[in-house]
């Protein structure tokens, strides 16, 4: 299994202006830095949720068909997919007919649930699964995850140069309920 980015956020979920309120910053000396920073800390947000916070686009490269028919797609929440592909052993790719599958978006992480097995796959990047994820806009990213993410900047403001946490334990606490855990 890989993921591939394809479309990144187009923005970010906290701003600079609300960085700079929350370090008690008053000067544009490290503007620069923290707009860096911001960026950073939504990807180690993202990372340690499991989640994609913004609207992003991936793709997802299955190496065989799921046993079982169904296919976790990864970093929720699931907006939509846009697209599921096959590759036969023979190289040529073959987009499914919606009607030979059902995506089950309630769950977290989604899946997408297979009518048939498909069979003669090629040994790598078998199945792909094109989707976009995340919560909407910065305003929907719920607050608690914005919070987390200005106590990530915090940190790694604080501690540049330093070995700082990836995420400190103010940051940890505060993404605790949006974990995506597989059982």
């Amino acid at each position: 299994m890989s993921l591939s980015l394809i479309t990144a956020p187009a923005s970010e979920p906290v701003t600079l202006a609300e960085a700079k309120a929350h370090l008690k910053l008053d000067t544009s000396d490290d503007d620069v830095l923290l707009a860096t920073l911001i960026t950073a800390a939504r990807a180690r947000a993202e990372w340690h949720s499991g989640r994609a916070l913004l609207t992003q686009s991936w793709v997802l490269h299955l190496d065989a068909w799921p046993r079982d028919g169904i296919a976790e797609i990864p970093l929720p929440p699931l907006r939509a997919v846009s697209e599921i592909a096959i590759t036969h052993r023979d190289g040529i790719r073959t987009v499914l007919d919606p009607s030979h599958y059902y995506i089950d978006s309630v769950s977290e992480p989604a899946r997408g649930i297979f009518d048939e097995p498909q069979r003669n796959l090629r040994r790598h990047d078998a199945l792909e699964i094109a989707f976009t994820a995340g919560y909407g806009e910065a305003s929907a990213v719920p607050a608690p995850i914005r919070e987390a993410i200005l106590e990530i900047i915090a940190d790694l403001y604080s501690h540049r140069g330093d070995d700082a946490d990836i995420v400190g334990r103010a940051g940890q606490v505060l993404l605790a309920p949006y974990r995506v855990f597989k059982l």
